[in-house]
């Protein structure tokens, strides 16, 4: 773990506590490339009425509308949450070279948890993934949310 991951992941987490605020599931997603923030996104699900509206399909959107080109080669994703298998798929389709999250999802998880489609062989690109920081931060807030839910 990089002093860089820190730093990213934190701001993955910004984007967590925006979905937090607006009462959406927190997850929080950056796309990083040649050391820069190309991409941003938080879970809009509900605001959009979308079930693909997640952090990191907001992301790799911003990111690929920035380098306008579909092909993020060389971009790193730093996410609060494992990826689930549509945004794995989607994050392979786009070519990233890394996906770094800070905590598994057990239930959904398209990454390790469940399934581990960012390094299938079977598939023409492959993603690094790798355990990032701050994953007690993340669980706390999605502890957190839920409780909220449960009680209203």
């Amino acid at each position: 773990m990089t002093e860089r991951d820190k730093i990213y992941m934190l701001e993955a987490l910004k984007e967590a506590q925006r979905a937090f605020d607006e009462n959406e599931v927190p997850v929080g997603a950056v796309v990083v490339h040649n050391g820069r923030i190309i991409g941003r996104g938080h879970n809009q699900t509900e605001r959009l009425k979308d079930p693909t509206a997640h952090a990191e399909i907001i992301a790799i959107t911003a990111a690929a509308s920035f380098l306008k080109n579909w092909r993020l080669n060389g971009a790193s994703i730093y996410v609060t949450i494992e990826p689930c298998i549509m945004c794995s798929g989607a994050i392979v389709l786009a070519r990233i070279k890394e996906i770094v999250y800070a905590l598994e999802d057990p239930k959904f998880g398209g990454t390790v948890s469940l399934y581990q489609i960012p390094t299938d062989p079977r598939l023409n690109h492959r993603v690094e993934v790798r355990k990032g920081p701050y994953g007690d931060i993340v669980k706390e807030m999605m502890r957190e949310f839920f409780r909220r839910k449960r009680n209203q």
